[in-house]
């Protein structure tokens, strides 16, 4: 499918921003469902401080990730946070902007990933990540099975690991954040009453954790940035052009 019929299509779409300066590093994510973002300030070895943000959660209970991803990583070495192992004690998704943020740190550039994944026509869903503008990887799943591309005929989404670890390590970057934000654009076409039931999910997260899903409340707001009326992060405050030494506040609102 050419990038100009998916950009057309109505669908998911998830955008990561990582943005490294002189002693932090930014990332930034926001989909349908969240928007979020991670400061690591560091001292090029150790990550001295976790300033996260929550612009927007699915539940009322996220925003208690906060403190957590805050005592999970505060004083780790940068290449040490994937050894962690907490992830299911914070929020999935901030956990993931950490490492993400933190795998980057060292990087000359800010770096974008795109990822567009169509509603599924007639049980075919196609899906596509872009790096920095260009196509990466693209994807045709069938009834939850690849078809697209001929290395990943049979699989399942939910199966992946192996051939993960058998890429490269930028490739295994760019399949982690594709795999896993192809599965959360199957929260487009859930109905609502099945999302809104903290209790009835698997306790893989902050939230879903027992105690807290108990009273956890469905409250976030959903956009669908395929209307084209937006696009994912554009409130985000570009460091380029402040100092490398002052990465400011994440988003637009907390600058006014």
């Amino acid at each position: 499918m050419s990038a100009a019929v998916i950009d057309s299509l109505p669908g998911f779409r998830r955008r990561f921003i990582v943005t490294p300066g002189q002693g932090w590093v930014q990332g930034a994510v926001e989909d349908d469902f969240h928007c979020m973002a991670v400061l690591i300030r560091h001292d090029g070895v150790i990550a001295t401080e976790i300033e996260p943000q929550m612009e927007r959660a699915p539940w009322s209970t996220c925003p208690g990730a906060v403190e957590q991803l805050k005592a999970t990583f505060t004083g780790i070495r940068l290449d040490a946070f994937a050894q962690r192992g907490e992830k299911t004690r914070n929020c999935t998704h901030l956990h993931d902007l950490a490492l993400l943020a933190a795998a980057h740190a060292d990087d000359g550039e800010r770096l974008v990933y795109d990822v567009l994944v169509a509603d599924p026509v007639d049980g075919v869903l196609r899906s596509e990540l872009r790096r920095n503008g260009m196509p990466v990887m693209a994807w045709t799943i069938a009834g939850g099975t690849f078809v697209e591309p001929a290395e990943l005929a049979g699989q399942r989404l939910d199966t992946l690991r192996s051939w993960i670890d058998s890429l490269k390590p930028p490739a295994q970057e760019e399949a982690k954040v594709f795999r896993w934000a192809t599965m959360i654009a199957g929260g487009r076409i859930l109905p609502m009453e099945q999302q809104s039931t903290a209790t009835s999910f698997p306790a893989n997260c902050y939230t879903f954790q027992p105690d807290r899903a108990a009273v956890a409340k469905r409250i976030g707001v959903i956009r669908d940035f395929s209307d084209g009326t937006a696009q994912p992060l554009e409130q985000l405050v570009a460091p380029s052009g402040q100092s490398r030494n002052a990465p400011g506040l994440p988003f637009a609102n907390d600058a006014a």
